[in-house]
C-alpha cells in the first residue's frame, strides 16, 4: 500500500517568517506558495468546513516540507511543555553533511536548540533544535 514517504506538513503561525527560515537558514527550495480560500477543497480534506490557507512547498532533494498558514480557523500554538516522548509526531529529521558547523550557522539565526551536536554513534552527529513555531527539527551527519 505505501510506495514511499513523500512530505511532512507543518501548522505555522506566520508564513513569511517560516518561509525564511526554512528557506535561508535550513537552505530547503521554494517550489511554489499557493492561497487556499474558503471554497476550496481543503476544508472538506481536513474536515474544517470554510477554511483558509496560504502554503508553501519547499524541498530539499526529493523531499517536500510543506508549510501550512491556515488564516481561518487559525492554530493553537505548539504546548511549551510538550516532550519529544509525548505521543504522536515529535520532530522532522534533516541530513547535513557538517552538523557541527550548521549548528554554528543556525546560532547566528538565534535558534532555540535542545542539545549541541553530539556524537551519538561513531561518526553520527546529531542536535534538536526548534523551528519559528516551536516544531522540533533535528540535523544529522553521517
Amino acid at each position: 500500500m505505501i510506495a514511499g514517504v513523500e512530505h511532512v506538513a507543518v501548522s505555522v503561525s506566520n508564513l513569511e517568517r517560516s518561509l525564511e527560515f526554512y528557506r535561508d537558514a535550513l537552505g530547503l527550495a521554494v517550489a511554489r506558495v499557493v492561497d487556499c480560500e474558503a471554497d476550496s477543497l481543503l476544508g472538506t480534506v481536513t474536515a474544517q468546513p470554510g477554511t483558509r490557507a496560504r502554503i508553501a512547498h519547499l524541498y530539499t532533494g526529493s523531499f517536500m516540507v510543506e508549510l501550512f498558514e491556515y488564516r481561518e480557523p487559525r492554530g493553537a500554538p505548539i504546548d511549551g511543555d510538550r516532550r519529544q516522548a509525548d505521543l504522536g509526531l515529535t520532530h522532522i529529521g534533516f541530513r547535513s553533511t557538517d552538523a557541527r558547523g550548521d549548528y554554528e550557522k543556525l546560532k547566528k539565526w538565534g535558534v532555540s536548540f535542545l542539545s549541541e551536536p553530539i556524537e551519538f554513534r561513531p561518526g553520527v552527529w546529531l542536535f534538536y533544535f526548534r523551528g519559528p513555531d516551536g516544531e522540533v527539527l533535528e540535523l544529522r551527519e553521517s
